[in-house]
């Protein structure tokens, strides 16, 4: 263990009058006295606001899949699972590591006979895979909205079924936490085989060139197909069929959707023509989150038209000025060519150049699955998924479980063992014929919890808990959430070095000065300027119509391989991430440089 450390677990406290709100969370989630002994930090990456109670699904049923996955299906060699606390609504992971050599042994002969069943038949073993999740999602739509009828109908009778609708609550809403669940483990099935092939030609490229840059190797996967890019192809699609059509001038900034849908509608052919786009867009495309899936107020784009009507005037005003709005994708291929044949060049032996082929061939196979399955996983199915649970808020709120001033988004402030206590809790009263308990015990709660979350939600979380350690050796760690030993000593500089100045990976190169937007929440991306420069904790795929807007972005978590890296490259976006408290120290308005090339961030001006 390193001399060098952040605040243990045991030293953060509960936040006063929030201590029954932390409670509520699951047992297994709190920090107990043996977590000091551990190193920690807080995944902003995929949470980075206060969790609702039963948004903690998200990351129980996601950490359940991939410690299952890591440590028992694919066997990893040297890492397993990640344990996962949460404190103040702020969730925690720390890996489990393999360093005894003879497990390690037994582990990679394991890891090498699956993992290569995989990598020999990728392409049929992913065409499996999307067939499995489409009907994944088919399954969960095909579920019928819980209700409860005054009087069984006759045919329960008559049909010899004799099962009444109070057992289908049960029913549906474990089929909906079952479904949830399994789409947790499909979504794992291939994630990490697609980190741990680019990580294996990552590791032979820093062996063979010891020069060679991060991000030089990841631009060498650069310029990919993916399903979680298409949302903002169609938002481009729709611009230009905006300016064919001759409808383009219904597409201004804070325009009122609803009335552009009802004018569209009514004005002229052209019009209805639009509107018939939208829809071939929005199914499925439009089935994409506003954030990255992990939160239930994170509508998807078919809830919420914002986002995509936001990026409309900007697309129109470019394809009228005759300006490519395109993916520079092409451009990406040939500069991965030409970066994959130039480092082969360098390469002494056919044996080091077999390899190195063998390797790349396989990353650039492989590799789109690591941005292209969250259409699917994180976005479509589970919004689908919140949806239905909302059903059940509905219910709920309609005999009276949230309190007169209730509403259905309630729901989500109770844990998802609470929500299937008060599902057999209607159930009974149901049954007996008498009324339920939950109108008199649940809206106190919902509300207490309500001003944990608003609480919760003004209080900074320190980005890391534990003693640093020695190494931080977990490749997924480094490229993913962008934790190396460097970054954590940058994280504990008191800021006497340079004050002004940060860094973090180099993930996609250019030098940009402009006027920081700092943005914490999904909430807030309304604010964004043409020409600011995006500073987040955190983005991810389906902000990217925002892309057109700004410089370069700056993010305080996230690696070389980190979906707001990905996303950066494939825009040709200048980006730094990984700096660990950029939204802290750069104040919104001020005037910074980022060096998308050295990975450093300059405070210029104060706001």
């Amino acid at each position: 263990m390193s001399d060098k450390s952040f605040a243990l677990p045991s030293s953060i406290k509960v936040i006063e009058g929030t201590e029954a709100a932390q409670a509520a969370y699951p047992y297994y989630t709190q920090f107990v006295p043996e977590d000091d002994q551990k190193f920690w930090f807080y995944n902003s990456m995929h949470f980075p606001e206060p969790m609702h109670h039963f948004d903690m699904i998200t990351a129980e049923a996601a950490y359940v899949a991939m410690g299952a996955f890591n440590t028992r299906v694919h066997c990893l060699p040297t890492a397993k699972g990640v344990d996962h606390r949460i404190i103040n609504g702020r969730v925690y992971i720390g890996g489990v590591v393999v360093t005894d050599p003879d497990e390690i042994a037994e582990r990679v002969a394991e890891f090498q006979q699956r993992a290569g069943h995989y990598y020999e038949n990728w392409e049929s073993l992913y065409d499996q895979w999307k067939v499995k999740m489409k009907a994944l999602i088919a399954e969960a739509q095909a579920l019928p909205s819980p209700s409860l009828p005054d009087y069984e109908p006759l045919e329960t009778i008559t049909e010899g079924d004799a099962v009444p609708a109070s057992h289908d609550l049960l029913k549906i809403y474990q089929q909906q936490i079952e479904g949830y669940h399994r789409m947790w483990h499909h979504h794992f099935e291939f994630l990490l085989l697609g980190y741990g092939a680019y990580m294996t030609f990552f590791g032979f490229c820093k062996k063979a060139f010891p020069e060679i840059s991060d991000q030089a190797i990841s631009r060498m996967v650069a310029g990919m197909e993916a399903e979680i890019f298409r949302p903002d192809e169609e938002v481009k699609r729709l611009a230009r069929r905006a300016v064919e059509l001759g409808v383009d001038h219904h597409f201004t900034d804070d325009v009122n959707i609803e009335q552009v849908l009802a004018d569209l509608d009514k004005v002229s052919e052209k019009g209805k023509e639009w509107l018939a786009d939208l829809e071939e867009s929005r199914n499925p495309w439009f089935n994409v989150s506003s954030g990255d899936g992990f939160y239930h107020y994170h509508r998807s784009w078919n809830d919420d038209l914002s986002l995509p009507f936001a990026a409309l005037p900007g697309y129109i005003a470019k394809v009228k000025a005759g300006e490519n709005i395109e993916r520079p994708t092409a451009q990406l291929i040939e500069e991965r060519g030409q970066l994959v044949a130039d480092y082969r060049e360098l390469l002494d032996t056919d044996e080091d150049r077999a390899t190195y082929d063998q390797l790349i061939e396989l990353a650039h196979r492989v590799f789109p699955y690591v941005e292209g399955h969250k259409f699917y996983c994180e976005h479509w199915y589970t919004n689908l998924f919140f949806n239905k649970i909302r059903e059940f808020g509905r219910l709920l709120l309609a005999h009276g479980f949230f309190g007169p001033d209730g509403v259905e988004e309630d729901v989500f402030n109770l844990t998802q063992y609470e929500l299937e206590s008060a599902i057999i809790d209607l159930m009974l009263a149901w049954g007996v014929g008498a009324g339920p308990r939950g109108p008199a015990y649940w809206p106190a709660i919902i509300a207490e919890r309500k001003a944990a979350i608003a609480e919760w939600g003004k209080h900074p979380t320190p980005p890391a808990l534990g003693n640093v350690p020695e190494a931080i050796d977990d490749p997924a760690i480094n490229m993913l959430w962008g934790i190396t030993r460097e970054n954590l000593d940058s994280w504990l500089d008191d800021g006497t070095e340079n004050p002004n100045e940060l860094k973090g990976f180099a993930a996609c190169s250019g030098v940009v000065e402009g006027t920081a937007r700092v943005v914490k929440s999904v909430s807030e991306i309304g604010r964004i300027q043409q020409g600011d420069i995006l500073v987040c904790q955190v983005t991810n795929p389906t902000w990217s119509p925002l892309f057109q807007k700004i410089s370069a972005a700056v993010s305080d978590i996230g690696g070389s391989m980190s979906h707001m890296a990905i996303v950066a490259r494939e825009y040709n976006l200048p980006a730094v991430v990984g700096t660990g408290l950029a939204t802290v120290k750069i104040k919104d308005g001020a005037r910074i440089r980022v060096d998308g090339g050295k990975g450093t961030v300059s405070i210029l001006e104060d706001a």
